[in-house]
């Protein structure tokens, strides 16, 4: 049963430091988004918390934190957190040059895991969610219904703000073909119902880091992970299996969500 998951919290936080914090952060909460660091932006406890929470409900034994070497602040965190259910390492990635080279920089940590789990630094997912990804036989992802997901409310997401995420393309027997980045908004506006997208909660073998070697850069410098799951299928021959959920997850890419985060985060238990 898959034990072990890579979390990608190294990114720089450019949208986080953009100054348009409301009113209602606590000095606390500002200091910590005008430094991008949203791992660790405090609620009743750091953000980080409650995806670590969540990971040892789900049934997750180890965890591997992917930070950049100046995110001293966040290492110190995770190496001072008593935990009973988790074992917790830092990986650090020396540039930051994209996500499939983050998770390129866990492979030496990971290297004797069959398989293991990737998820977004600044998304919370639910229990329900994890538990689907551990459930999985083989590589796969869990991929959110767009409508199912807005009408369930259980999100800070919009319309608009989900449209930045990858949409998930099937084959005929239901596995993932591809990902469809950024559509523009008429191609967005016009894809059939349901429109699934991802939210980076992946299953993946070490087939990844071969993948994650050979990709080029794309047109912003960097080396995507959605780049690196093409590549697996379409010259490895990796097969993806897709789980869809409409279970809430929760977004912290800007200063505007932490607000809206916190109401969702508040009065939860978390136990690591």
């Amino acid at each position: 049963m898959l034990q072990t998951a890579v979390i990608l919290a190294a990114g720089v936080g450019s949208r986080m430091r953009r100054l348009n914090a409301p009113a209602t952060l606590t000095s606390p909460q500002k200091a910590m988004a005008d430094s991008g660091n949203k791992a660790l932006i405090p609620f009743e406890r750091p953000f980080l918390d409650y995806t670590l929470g969540a990971l040892a409900d789900a049934g997750f034994r180890r965890v591997c934190v992917v930070v950049s070497p100046s995110q001293t602040a966040l290492s110190a965190h995770c190496e001072g957190l008593e935990t009973a259910r988790l074992t917790i390492e830092m990986v650090k990635q020396q540039e930051p040059r994209g996500t499939a080279d983050a998770v390129r920089a866990a492979e030496f940590a990971v290297a004797t895991e069959s398989e293991f789990a990737v998820l977004n630094g600044d998304n919370y997912y639910s229990l329900e969610v994890l538990k689907a990804l551990r459930g999985l036989e083989g590589p796969g992802l869990v991929a959110f219904d767009r409508t199912a997901l807005l009408q369930r409310g259980e999100t800070n997401l919009d319309r608009d703000r989900l449209a930045r995420f990858a949409i998930v393309q099937l084959d005929p027997d239901g596995r993932l073909s591809g990902l469809l980045e950024k559509p523009d908004e008429e191609t967005y506006e016009a894809l059939p119902e349901p429109v699934l997208v991802s939210m980076n909660c992946w299953r993946f073998s070490p087939t990844i880091f071969r993948s994650c070697e050979r990709i080029p850069e794309s047109e912003r410098g960097e080396l995507e992970l959605t780049s690196a799951v093409q590549h697996s299928i379409d010259h490895l021959k990796e097969i993806f299996t897709v789980v869809t959920s409409s279970s809430p997850v929760l977004d912290l890419s800007e200063r505007g969500d932490i607000v809206a985060v916190e109401k969702y985060l508040r009065g939860l238990e978390v136990r690591l």
